[in-house]
């Protein structure tokens, strides 16, 4: 699409919906900058923008709607909005910033979605192929926009994107050489309505994929499992409890990539630095989606065996007074959460609690497993898990009001040999800006103490 002096919305003004109307800008686009938030400083959007933009805040007039060739949409803005539907009705195109970035970045692309393990897959997947190319973007739902990179590609370049839900509902065109979905579990419901929406907006990853494309799924999701069934793309499969014909697998503690008919031995886990089974299944989705794309076994093998992880991600913070801290922030559902309840080793003070987004608990806490020792509750959901927590016979709550006193709470609990783990269930919205924000207080915390 030719968007030379032609009238482009651009919807939000987060770090997403600025990257595209500097994208758009490039293009010679006229950008018009909207968000409904009237709160918001139009003057101080416009200067982060830069160059010529309109920023429009709160009602959208009439006029300005008919005269535009296409809105593009930042993630975190819903697609069921009214004028959103209005738009849509007046037949004006509605991209999202990933097929923004997309229809005008150049290279290959290599897409990861899923609920949990996006973020240590995609970082991970991202180093491999930073030590086999040259030029390499790590992108999407990890905090870079795809938008920012596609100003920046080439035709050799190579984006390693981590994508949302909520990017890949609005994709049009949007084509990953290699992609991956690594699992599906109640997430995001209050945005999608229902389970079967938000698996098909992840689903979408794979719509424009043919058969020189490749799809790696988990065979262990009943879900991924049986998709990948009706793919006609080239489908590689890992699995962290069965030998499997063609794929990739855990085996005795080696993992044994077995795609091609030839088994390779990757390496043994205790090679790694990751902790727990659901790391060991992101390193398989990230050494099949690298294989895939063609990178020698061996820059694969050393990269793996050198990765550290994420922030946020189940990471040691300190040790205190002989108790280890660990922050997990990024544990924003209880599936996730319970991955990291897994990784410890030790008995678990355990802080959990935040904004509610409609998860159900009950598994959770049935993951304690006589590991948790105390559980302290803060935020929109405390009063919500605690009842749970109680009607499955866990009573050892307490609850806190400030995210500071939870910490302190446990701080003084704890005895040497055990564990803090901040791991919540829940979004960090309405006490912290984001889960990293929510992580690095805790931090913050843990070290002064």
């Amino acid at each position: 699409m030719n968007l030379k002096k032609k009238k482009v919305l651009v919807f939000g003004s987060g770090i997403s919906g600025v990257a595209a109307s500097r994208l758009l800008q490039h293009e010679d686009a006229d950008v018009i900058l909207y968000d409904g938030n009237t709160s918001l400083d139009a003057e101080k959007i416009a200067g982060e923008i830069g160059g010529n933009v309109d920023v429009i805040l709160g009602e959208l007039p009439d006029e300005v709607k008919k005269s535009l060739s296409l809105v593009v949409m930042s993630p975190g803005v819903p697609m069921d909005l009214p004028v959103v539907n209005e738009m849509r009705q007046m037949q004006i195109p509605i991209w999202g910033e990933v097929e923004l970035a997309y229809v005008y970045g150049r290279g290959d692309v290599l897409a990861v979605t899923g609920t949990n393990g996006k973020t240590t897959t995609t970082s991970l997947l991202g180093e491999i192929m930073k030590n086999y190319k040259e030029s390499v973007f790590v992108v999407g739902n990890i905090g870079n926009p795809y938008t920012s990179a596609a100003l920046e590609m080439t035709e050799d370049s190579v984006a390693v994107a981590e994508m949302s839900s909520f990017q890949l509902e609005s994709i049009d065109t949007f084509r990953p050489k290699v992609s991956a979905i690594l699992n599906f579990t109640p997430d995001h419901l209050n945005r999608h309505h229902t389970m079967e929406a938000y698996m098909n907006a992840k689903k979408n990853i794979t719509k424009n994929q043919t058969e020189q494309d490749t799809c790696v799924l988990n065979y262990e999701d009943e879900e991924t499992r049986s998709f990948g069934e009706t793919l006609h793309t080239r489908v590689i499969y890992f699995s962290s409890r069965r030998r499997l014909e063609k794929g990739i697998y855990l085996e005795n503690g080696n993992i044994i990539y077995n795609a091609d008919g030839v088994e390779v031995l990757v390496c043994n886990v205790e090679e790694l630095q990751l902790l727990g089974t659901h790391n060991f299944e992101n390193v398989m989705a990230a050494v099949a989606m690298a294989a895939a794309y063609g990178t020698p076994m061996e820059i694969i093998r050393t990269t793996i065996q050198a990765f550290a992880g994420v922030e946020h991600r189940i990471e040691f913070v300190a040790e205190k007074n002989g108790v280890v801290y660990y922050n997990d922030s990024k544990g924003t559902n209880p599936d996730a959460a319970i991955k990291g309840i897994q990784a410890m080793n030790r008995p678990t003070w355990l802080i959990g609690g935040g904004y509610d987004k409609d998860s159900t608990y009950d598994e959770w806490i049935e993951a304690f497993d006589g590991k948790v020792v105390r559980l302290v509750l803060l935020g929109a959901t405390r009063e919500k898990i605690a009842s749970t927590a109680k009607k499955l016979g866990f009573t050892d709550i307490v609850l806190a009001d400030t995210f500071e006193e939870a910490v302190t709470l446990c701080a003084e609990g704890a005895k040497p040999g055990e564990a803090v783990l901040l791991s919540p269930a829940c979004a960090s919205w309405g006490m912290f800006k984001n889960y990293e924000e929510r992580g690095d207080k805790f931090k913050e915390i843990v070290n002064n103490l």
